[in-house]
């Protein structure tokens, strides 16, 4: 699954020569902690509400609310935006983009493309319901988890177990344990037989360690 498929398009952005006050009621207006800072459709910059509130009076201020107006009009959003701003393409992978997330530790990223066209952003919320729909939880599952040792043949094995008693495996993740061991999860809708399936699994020595129904 790819970025572009589960971006919010078109996000509210602000120009660089807007003056403060104008950045300040439009995220209040939506509700926002950070904007973007788009240019003849390429993104230049963003800022936050913290960036504001540096260059604001204080709240203790003896200016009339006129005058406090007119300082913020001669500010513009240039003044205090930050240039250097972390993206990822829109084709990039779902993967791609949460390993960026993660590596600078932030909670969305703005998407360009090829040409730098500011194109969409994504949040951590998005890769969340990417992943709910991916292993489809919603609908209801069977999770199973084996630990088994790291060797070839392993994963044929248990598919063909699965497969000989009628069970259709919905997804199957491997994931790196210790001494040299993995951590299979199976993922598979309800089923009847599953019992039966467990006891060929453990006769093989393919204990299931955990299971629960998700969903």
């Amino acid at each position: 699954m790819f970025v572009a498929e589960r971006m919010t398009k078109h996000p509210v952005t602000i120009s660089s020569d807007s003056t403060i006050q104008q950045a300040d009621r439009l995220m209040k207006k939506h509700k926002f902690h950070r904007m973007l800072v788009v240019d003849n459709g390429k993104l230049v910059g963003y800022f936050s509400d913290r960036d504001i509130m540096r260059v604001a009076p204080s709240p203790a201020t003896t200016l009339s609310k006129f005058e406090i107006r007119s300082l913020l009009d001669k500010i513009s959003v240039k003044d205090i935006m930050h240039e250097h701003v972390i993206t990822v393409n829109e084709g990039a992978t779902i993967e791609e983009a949460a390993l960026i997330m993660y590596q600078n530790k932030v909670g969305g990223l703005p998407v360009v493309s090829d040409v730098g066209a500011l194109v969409g952003i994504i949040t951590a919320t998005d890769i969340l319901k990417t992943f709910i729909k991916v292993m489809g939880l919603i609908g209801g599952k069977t999770r199973l988890t084996f630990e088994v040792e790291n060797k070839v043949g392993v994963m044929a094995e248990i598919t063909k177990i699965f497969a000989d008693n009628g069970i259709n495996i919905d997804s199957f993740i491997t994931c790196r344990h210790k001494n040299n061991r993995y951590e299979l999860v199976v993922r598979l809708d309800e089923n009847s037989a599953l019992e039966d399936v467990k006891k060929i699994l453990d006769a093989r020595g393919y204990k299931i360690i955990h299971s629960v129904n998700i969903g």
